[in-house]
């Protein structure tokens, strides 16, 4: 039954990157777009985004629910010491809902439509930025978990663990692994002009995450983070992020003939086999604090509660994907074949 319930924990941790990182990353791709460029991104999130943005955020419940039922020690640690840039996450989020449903059903156009956009875009870059501090949080070494207040101050416990430069590249890195996304996907829901503007923005996003990756690894490993280096010299790790490398020349490839659906597939495929690196690079031992590492499979609920959580999980599996998938298929959102004739771009 442990097995089935951290199936749906990846699960739900997966998709909540693929697809609520796609909803992030085209307000990114909105926010770094000409004034003209903007109105052509807007109007495609509005078409694509409108039918089904919130229930992308499932994902994130589900994956918190999971956390807070079968694995409290890892749920107590990271509502404790990591409250402060969850609590930002969540104001993202809110900020970044309210701005996308007032701007697009607002029925009166007036200047405050401006600061709708503004808080749209900030919403959606500084909610993906600090989802990725607080897992650089856990990971960085920096974490003390203590009783004795005393002989700790607010910065040392609150604040320190995330609010570094590693945190902030890896932060950098998910924003722009979710513009990599968004404008992956916008490609197949555009024609024209629009595409070949989101031909450019994948490229530009694609050298931008390398870079980044790049610096990360090296900042890392130099500064002496116990994660970095275990990711290094991890074989699956390296092996999984070469094979994500490797997979760019047929994601251009396709994105060149006009195939919509394997440069779709392609992209998250390449999202998907990153993550895998990241999590196979220190499993189980997600959370390392300054004193010792802590393995998910450790401080678990107890076996009754794990076997609840297991049927549970699995009834409303059965019950929620058909209709998400439904619902995502009803508005083009999952392409199984491409009907169109893929040309030359």
């Amino acid at each position: 039954m442990l097995y089935i319930v951290l199936f749906f924990l990846m699960f739900s941790l997966l998709l909540y990157v693929l697809l609520g990182g796609a909803d992030f990353g085209a307000g990114i791709v909105e926010l770094f777009s000409s004034r003209e460029n903007r109105k052509i991104t807007r109007d495609t999130i509005y078409r694509v985004m409108g039918p089904v943005w919130e229930a992308n955020h499932i994902w994130l419940i589900i994956l918190l629910v999971i956390l807070w039922v079968g694995f409290p020690g890892y749920f107590n640690v990271m509502m404790i010491y990591l409250h402060i840039p969850l609590v930002l996450v969540l104001l993202g989020i809110t900020i970044r809902g309210v701005a996308f449903v007032f701007r697009h059903y607002d029925a009166v156009l007036d200047s405050s439509q401006i600061w709708y956009n503004r808080l749209f875009r900030i919403g959606s870059i500084i909610t993906p930025v600090f989802l990725g501090m607080s897992f650089a949080s856990l990971i960085s070494g920096k974490i003390i978990i203590t009783n004795d207040y005393t002989n700790y101050g607010f910065y040392d416990l609150f604040m320190e663990p995330w609010l570094h430069l590693f945190g902030l590249l890896i932060g950098l890195f998910y924003a722009a692994l979710c513009a990599f996304l968004a404008s992956n996907y916008l490609i197949a829901e555009t024609e024209g002009d629009a595409r070949k503007l989101y031909r450019k923005k994948s490229a530009m996003y694609t050298v931008v995450l390398v870079i980044l990756g790049f610096i990360l690894l090296v900042y890392g490993y130099f500064a002496g983070f116990k994660f970095i280096e275990d990711f290094i010299h991890n074989p699956v790790s390296l092996i999984s992020v070469g094979i994500s490398g490797l997979l760019l020349i047929p994601l251009w490839r396709n994105i060149k003939r006009g195939n919509r659906i394997w440069s779709r597939y392609l992209a998250g495929l390449q999202v998907v086999l990153v993550m895998f690196a990241a999590i196979m690079a220190h499993f189980p031992y997600i959370i390392i604090t300054a004193e010792e590492e802590l393995s998910l499979l450790e401080n678990l609920a107890p076996e009754a509660t794990i076997d609840n959580l297991a049927i549970m999980l699995l009834i409303g599996g059965f019950v929620i994907l058909p209709g998400l998938f439904h619902l995502m298929k009803s508005f083009n959102m999952i392409k199984i074949l491409d009907k169109s004739k893929p040309k030359e771009m």
